[in-house]
């Protein structure tokens, strides 16, 4: 089974977070599709923002190596270096233990997608740049503290249990273009 069907992958929505992070995670979805095709070694995900909506807090990860490709529409690639656009087939790396805080977010008028491809690591731990919170994730379950190591208050350990959605998500066209002129 090689090739995926798409329109069989469920639509993952919901967030992990403890509240109130997890209100602000409205407008995204994404298809687990290397967990639909039985990929073990690392995590392949087509994410889909809805306009305002972001991918994640901005974070980064102790042991994981995270990538990112535009798709669809326009992201704003955050980072410790400021905002950078990013159009279909922009690229960005983000190599373990670099302590640079990401996310993507969709400032456009129109729905924005990205693939991230991640390894899978555990265990793994993650920091979130602009709050005190950070994750500790190990054999499907994550237990998020304070940057200093104390539990968060209501979400000392948390199991993943994804939330499905029932829509899916249309793909329309190639997802990224012949060439870069063609977006430009």
């Amino acid at each position: 089974m090689p090739k995926l069907d798409l329109a069989s992958v469920p639509v993952k929505t919901g967030s992990i977070y403890p509240a109130p992070y997890a209100a602000q995670m409205a407008g995204r979805s994404s298809l687990r599709l290397g967990e639909a095709g039985g990929l073990t070694q690392f995590g392949v995900n087509l994410v889909t923002l809805e306009p305002g909506a972001r991918s994640s807090l901005r974070h980064w990860h102790e042991r994981e190596d995270e990538f990112v490709m535009v798709t669809e529409g326009i992201c704003l690639l955050i980072d410790d270096d400021g905002e950078h656009v990013m159009g279909p087939g922009d690229c960005a790396a983000f190599p373990a233990a670099e302590a640079n805080g990401h996310h993507l977010v969709n400032r456009s008028e129109s729905v924005a997608r990205f693939l991230v491809v991640g390894s899978k690591m555990n265990p793994e731990r993650a920091t979130y740049s602009d709050v005190d919170l950070a994750v500790e994730m190990a054999d499907g379950k994550a237990r998020f503290t304070h940057k200093d190591g104390r539990d968060y208050e209501g979400a000392v350990m948390t199991r993943f249990k994804p939330t499905y959605a029932s829509a899916r998500i249309s793909l329309q066209g190639p997802c990224i273009p012949e060439t870069r002129t063609e977006r430009d």
